[in-house]
C-alpha cells in the first residue's frame, strides 16, 4: 500500500514552502540592502562595549567567576546583541508591513497563519544569528574565544533570538505608531539585559537583589550561553533551557492568536 501523500497534500506543502521561502528572502534581502543600518551599528557599539569595559574598566577589576573580566562578559554581550537585533528587526519590519497597508495582502493569502509568523520569526533570528556571529569575530581581537559546549551555544543563541523575535512581533502587533516600537526596547528590553548578569555575576549581589535578579528571563538565557562559551553558569542549565522552551511556547502561541484574530491588522 502507498504511503505517499495525495496531490493536493503535496501541493499545500509545497505552496506553504514556497511562501516560507519568500517571506524569509524579502526579509534577508532586507538586511542586507540596509546593512549599513542592521549590522554595521551593533559592531560599532559591541566594540566599545569590549574597549571600555573588558579593556579600561576590566583591567581593574581583576578576575570574575574564575575568568578575565574580558572573558566574563563576552558571552552577555553577544547574547544582548542578538536579543537586541532579534527584537529589533522583526517589531520594525511588521510594523512596515502594516504602517504600508501590505500586511492585508498576507492575510488574505491562502497562506496559513504559522507560514507568516515562521517566515517573519526566521528573518528576524538570522539577523540575530548574522550580529551575533560578527561580535563573536569582533570578541577574538580582544581575547581568546572557546567553545567548549558547541551545541549549547548554538541551541541557547537559537532559542534566545527566537523568543525575542516572537516578542518583536506581538509588539510590532499592538503598536499602532513608529514611537511604540521603541517604548518596549527602551523601558523593558534595556533594563533588563542590563540587570541580567551581563556585566556581572549574581554571587556578587545582596540576597534580596540576587532574588530578583532570578525573576529576570534574560539573566537565564546569558547564562546558559555562557556555560556554553566557558562551561560555566549562576543557574542549572536545563532549567534555562525549560524556561525558553516555555518562552517559545506561550509567545508563538499568541502571536498565532493574534493572527488569527487579526487584532490590531484589521481596520
Amino acid at each position: 500500500m502507498s504511503t505517499a501523500h495525495p496531490p493536493a497534500a503535496r501541493s499545500d506543502a509545497q505552496r506553504n514552502l514556497v511562501a516560507l521561502g519568500t517571506i524569509v528572502r524579502r526579509e534577508i534581502n532586507r538586511i542586507l540592502r540596509i546593512w549599513g543600518q542592521t549590522l554595521v551599528p551593533p559592531a560599532i557599539t559591541m566594540t566599545l562595549y569590549f574597549l571600555i569595559f573588558g579593556g579600561l574598566i576590566g583591567s581593574r577589576i581583576g578576575d570574575m567567576g574564575g575568568y578575565s573580566y574580558m572573558e566574563f562578559i563576552v558571552p552577555g554581550l553577544v547574547m544582548m546583541s542578538v536579543i537586541q537585533n532579534s527584537y529589533g528587526n522583526i517589531s520594525s519590519s511588521f510594523f512596515g508591513a502594516k504602517f504600508g497597508r501590505h500586511v492585508e495582502e498576507l492575510l488574505v493569502s491562502p497562506m496559513p497563519n504559522w507560514v507568516i509568523l515562521t517566515g517573519y520569526v526566521a528573518g528576524a533570528v538570522l539577523r540575530g544569528l548574522m550580529v551575533g556571529a560578527i561580535v563573536l569575530c569582533i570578541a577574538m581581537l580582544f581575547t581568546k574565544v572557546r567553545v567548549p559546549h558547541p551545541l549549547v551555544t548554538f541551541t541557547t543563541v537559537l532559542l534566545g533570538a527566537t523568543i525575542f523575535a516572537l516578542a518583536g512581533f506581538v509588539n510590532a502587533v499592538y503598536a499602532k505608531k513608529f514611537d511604540d516600537i521603541a517604548i518596549v526596547p527602551t523601558f523593558i528590553l534595556t533594563p533588563l539585559t542590563y540587570l541580567g548578569g551581563v556585566f556581572y555575576s549574581v554571587k556578587l549581589l545582596p540576597d534580596w537583589a540576587e532574588a530578583a535578579t532570578h525573576a529576570n528571563p534574560v539573566f537565564y538565557m546569558v547564562n546558559a550561553f555562557r556555560y556554553g562559551l566557558l562551561g560555566t553558569s549562576d543557574v542549572p542549565v536545563a532549567v534555562a533551557y525549560a524556561l525558553m522552551l516555555g518562552f517559545v511556547v506561550v509567545l508563538a502561541a499568541l502571536g498565532l492568536w493574534l493572527l488569527k484574530r487579526g487584532v490590531g491588522l484589521r481596520s
